[in-house]
């Protein structure tokens, strides 16, 4: 092994930068911290995405609240994913505690209690800030893919967003998207044959299938208006300091496809909105996705792609993604190779499996003379991990075992009152949480069904009165026959005639 003279002139190396940037905390040599050896992450990189991993209990939350506060303090907005219901209590001040001074101790970094402008955002029913999308602003494109449609059957909803376009019908909700699905192939089937051509019963059921399945995990309360926008999540208060916007997801956790559609809708928002910007100082803002495995799980070869399009796609608008997940095979590898930022706690050895995954993971980390990787992940304390980052210039810094620094915030959630006033003083509760359900496919369809049913009512009752003076008139238009057999002329030689037999 070098000496520690020599490791610590090999970090200070390594993390020297010239711009901004965040202190995670100070490498560690033989197990023990070197005091003033700080592991920094240049601000300009923080666009390059990047990766939170370890065994449960080992800090990963932690880590993401230190990174999410100090982004703010540089007036860098975050959006972070709550799905366990623990990052709430950013907006209060921590309360201390002599272990995060014996920590800051050997760091040689001064502890400061802070509290975080905080914005709460929600999915679902819960108290917040409602997130909602209009089925119109998702495509055909993106929307197939969601429901991991067939070619057959996204060329069909891409024929329905036609139909809607043409006949300037909004697509608001799921309930707009059924309704012309049904349209299609019942009272408007010779409608849609004659301008787009003939659309299969067993196609339309197939994918209103897929919506069903998609209701059933709640995506219609996401579906509607009024619709996000994006600006929103890159306010600043009035310190300069980037709001904090927290979306509470503890209530979708068995709900990977809602998680997913949320996920993917809001990247591919970002991706259209935000200007072209390049490699600046500092992000636009940074998104922390919490549990990230629940976006790979289940997903389709296609919804995958389009996640990794966007990984690669989005860092030139400042965005940066940082993926919280227990392993890094979690990621799928084309993601991963994407990520910059690399803070990997403790993995635990159980099975050969975990055996193997460690393997893995330690070849995703640079060569170090200084640590064998396979054996610190497995030897790490809670509140330390493995740190990677990209330098100013793209290029890898080195390896370091490093004890981060605490969290200035409270690291625990808000009380029920405190989360209240929160929602209370928030300034987009009265802009988002009244629903609105104006008029849109649905309401125009139906008024258009009901419209051809009384067309046809009035020439059905049209076509019967015709029908009943028709035959009216044949009754009262006696038979040549009969008016021959009845004349008086004719009963007369009748009786001539018997008269002549008679006799």
């Amino acid at each position: 092994m070098s000496s520690k003279y020599n490791f610590i002139e090999h970090i200070e190396k390594g993390y020297t930068t010239k711009g901004d940037y965040i202190t995670m905390g100070a490498a560690m040599y033989e197990g023990e911290t070197v005091t003033d050896a700080y592991v920094k992450i240049p601000l300009k990189t923080l666009n390059r995405h990047g990766l939170i991993a370890g065994a449960t209990g080992t800090g990963k939350t932690k880590t993401l609240q230190v990174l999410a506060e100090n982004l703010s303090d540089k007036g860098i907005p975050v959006l972070l994913m709550d799905l366990k219901g623990d990052l709430s209590g950013i907006a209060q001040p921590s309360p201390g505690h002599p272990k995060i001074d014996e920590r800051h101790a050997k760091i040689g970094f001064p502890f400061e209690a802070k509290n975080f402008p905080i914005e709460i955002l929600s999915l679902s029913d819960q108290d917040g800030v409602r997130l909602r999308a209009t089925v119109s602003e998702f495509g055909p494109v993106l929307l197939s893919r969601i429901l991991d449609l067939s070619e057959t059957q996204s060329g069909i909803v891409a024929v329905v967003f036609k139909y809607c376009d043409d006949n300037k019908m909004p697509l608001l909700d799921l309930k707009d998207f059924k309704k012309v699905l049904q349209y299609a192939t019942g009272e408007g089937k010779k409608e849609f044959q004659e301008s787009y051509g003939r659309i299969s019963t067993a196609s339309t059921g197939a994918i209103l299938r897929k919506i069903i399945e998609l209701e059933q995990q709640g995506a219609d309360l996401f579906f509607g208006e009024t619709s996000f926008e994006v600006d929103d999540l890159t306010r600043i208060d009035e310190n300069g300091r980037g709001y904090i916007n927290i979306i509470r997801l503890t209530d979708i956790q068995d709900k990977p496809k809602l998680f997913s559609t949320f996920m993917l809708s809001l990247l591919a928002e970002i991706y259209e909105t935000f200007p072209e910007q390049g490699d600046s100082g500092q992000p636009e803002l940074v998104l922390f996705i919490d549990e990230a495995h629940l976006i790979f799980k289940q997903a389709s070869s296609a919804l995958l792609d389009q996640i990794e399009s966007i990984v690669k796609l989005i860092r030139s608008k400042g965005i940066g993604l940082y993926f919280v997940t227990q392993n890094p095979t979690d990621i799928p590898e084309a993601v991963l190779g994407q990520l910059g930022l690399k803070v990997q706690h403790a993995l635990r050895a159980f099975t050969a499996k975990d055996r193997k995954a460690i393997k893995l993971t330690a070849e995703n980390y640079p060569d170090s003379e200084y640590y064998d990787t396979t054996e610190i992940l497995t030897s790490l304390g809670i509140g330390e991990a493995l740190i990677s980052a990209l330098d100013e210039k793209g290029r890898p810094t080195p390896l370091a075992a490093t004890m981060l620094r605490a969290p200035m915030s409270r690291m625990d959630v808000l009380t029920p009152k405190e989360l209240k006033q929160v929602i209370n003083n928030s300034r987009l509760i009265g802009k988002y949480n009244e629903e609105i359900d104006r008029k849109s496919a649905y309401e125009m369809l139906n008024e258009k069904i009901k419209k051809a049913e009384a067309v046809y009512e009035k020439e059905k009752i049209k076509e019967e009165k015709k029908y009943t003076k028709t035959a009216s008139r044949k009754s009262t238009r006696q038979n040549p026959i009969i008016k021959v057999l009845t004349s008086a002329t004719f009963i007369r030689s009748i009786f001539g005639i018997l008269k002549k037999i008679i006799k």
